[in-house]
């Protein structure tokens, strides 16, 4: 059994992602494939992540012990860093991947910065394969390999590969939405799972808005609940869902019917349209890979610009 630890010390920087991609690249090469989240706990993200991992391989094997993941060629380990080799969380981390034998890659998302957490990747010896970079933005792509492997000199950590910045993978659902805003989708549920990847807030003037809304497709248009006639304007676009922000009345009946007529979801939430719309960022930046649609654009990623020869290798 070969064990891969992907490790961050930031929430948010792609593990189960990077998991979820190199999984599915040693799976396709026949390769069983495991993945192990430890200390799972009822109802908290590590459930939700390992009941993910476990659908998108069609019954991959999931497990809370190391015991639970033997006979498979390679297992996935998903595991926290703390902010100081010193920290309990490190030490735990380092422990449990040399018992384990583990190579370990961690994962940070692009800031553009020189890493501040160097020592501790350090604090992996031999065991570290190396560090990815997720998240870069396509305009700093071609430069960002370069700039990181001179933050990284003289350092012993190599740099396996950067991930760029990508919409469809950075999208949220419709169902996401109306949880994150307390809201209710009155209509067409069976697109709950339909990916957004843009967001357009109604102007607030009188002006139809048909012009505006026309910009972007695969759209959120925020509106507010009492503004009918730019509802009707964003309906007229292409767009993933509605929602309308302020009150949790369903709109008049001609917007409905053009929404049910376009097919089209319609959310209703108390919640203001400002306040939706100063929610939108945070709710990207929480945003998990656990719709199946990311899958094969994340794999094709990371099969084009990781070494994945160093990390879906069994022992």
């Amino acid at each position: 059994m070969g064990v891969i630890y992907i490790v961050s010390v930031e929430k948010g920087t792609g593990k189960t992602a990077l998991c979820a991609a190199l999984a599915q690249v040693a799976h396709s090469s026949g390769k069983t494939v495991g993945y192990l989240k430890p200390h799972i706990l009822p109802g908290d993200e590590a459930e939700r992540d390992a009941a993910f991992m476990k659908q998108f391989l069609g019954g991959m094997e999931t497990a809370d012990t190391p015991q639970n993941a033997r006979g498979r060629d390679v297992v996935y380990v998903e595991a926290m860093l703390g902010e100081t080799p010193q920290d309990l969380t490190s030490q735990t981390t380092y422990g449990a991947a040399r018992e384990m034998q583990a190579r370990v890659i961690v994962v940070e998302a692009w800031t553009g910065k020189e890493s501040p957490y160097i020592d501790v990747y350090q604090g992996f010896g031999d065991t570290l394969a190396g560090l990815v970079v997720n998240k870069v933005p396509k305009s700093q792509f071609s430069a960002a390999p370069g700039k990181i492997r001179e933050q990284l000199t003289g350092t012993g950590i190599e740099l396996l590969g950067v991930i760029p910045e990508d919409r469809q993978l950075l999208a949220v659902t419709v169902e996401e939405l109306a949880e994150k805003f307390n809201g209710e989708i009155i209509n067409n549920a069976e697109k709950a799972g339909e990916l957004v990847e843009n967001f357009m807030v109604g102007a607030l003037v009188v002006d139809s808005g048909a012009a505006y809304f026309s910009r972007k497709a695969r759209k959120a248009a925020i509106v507010r609940q009492d503004r009918p006639d730019m509802q009707l304007a964003a309906l007229e676009s292409p767009t993933a869902c509605l929602i309308l922000g302020g009150s949790r009345e369903k709109p008049l009946y001609n917007v409905l019917q053009k929404a049910e007529q376009r097919r089209i979801p319609v959310i209703v939430t108390d919640t203001p349209v400002r306040d939706i719309a100063a929610g939108i960022d945070e709710l990207l930046l929480a945003t998990r890979f656990h719709q199946e649609q990311k899958a094969a654009g994340l794999a094709e990623l990371v099969s084009k610009n990781i070494q994945t020869s160093v990390v879906v290798q069994e022992r």
